[in-house]
């Protein structure tokens, strides 16, 4: 069984957006929430700066706090280790929301909890996410962690990468190659 992640390539993003809009469209995203989002972040005084640029979201984690944390199950594990949320079980009482420590959850106007799926649908259907797909410098990869074939299991082999808050030891599968 695979074990789907994602890198970001931080040499390559440069924060277009397109991944956002793509997403939004893709999953009927409703006005002012967003799955995946942009980030510019600067370190070091001048005239010392770098700018960071990378896409987010959620992080699937192995050891997601979301999916423990959860009281009715509507956030679980799926194929590949996709970390979904059933609408139908989900009672809107944020508790995830709380756990996550990546902030990547939001409340969907129809009263469940929302967030980045990977594209599932698409990803059943052999598909890349749709911001994958449209990401006009190729800084996004999707694929199987542990397919030694696998452009994503190659890059994270040859580069240097990281994660958010790896203190939390969540186990994340969304790597930014440095």
């Amino acid at each position: 069984m695979a074990r789907y992640g994602m890198t970001c390539d931080e040499k390559l993003c440069v924060t277009c957006n397109a991944c956002v809009l793509a997403c939004k469209s893709e999953n009927k995203v409703p006005e002012g929430e967003a799955r995946c989002w942009t980030v510019q972040e600067e370190r070091g005084v001048f005239p010392l700066l770098t700018v960071e640029t990378r896409s987010e979201r959620c992080n699937h984690c192995e050891n997601a706090p979301c999916v423990s944390a959860c009281p009715t199950g509507a956030s679980y594990y799926a194929e590949g280790g996709i970390v979904l949320v059933d609408p139908n079980k989900c009672v809107g009482c944020k508790v995830c929301t709380i756990a996550c420590p990546y902030e990547v959850r939001y409340m969907h106007p129809d009263g469940y909890i929302d967030k980045c799926t990977f594209c599932v649908h698409r990803v059943r259907e052999g598909k890349d996410p749709a911001c994958v797909t449209v990401c006009p410098t190729g800084a996004l990869t999707f694929g199987d962690l542990d397919d030694p074939n696998s452009e994503i299991h190659q890059q994270l082999k040859r580069r240097t990468s990281k994660v958010l808050k790896p203190e939390e030891d969540t186990r994340p599968r969304l790597f930014f190659l440095t």
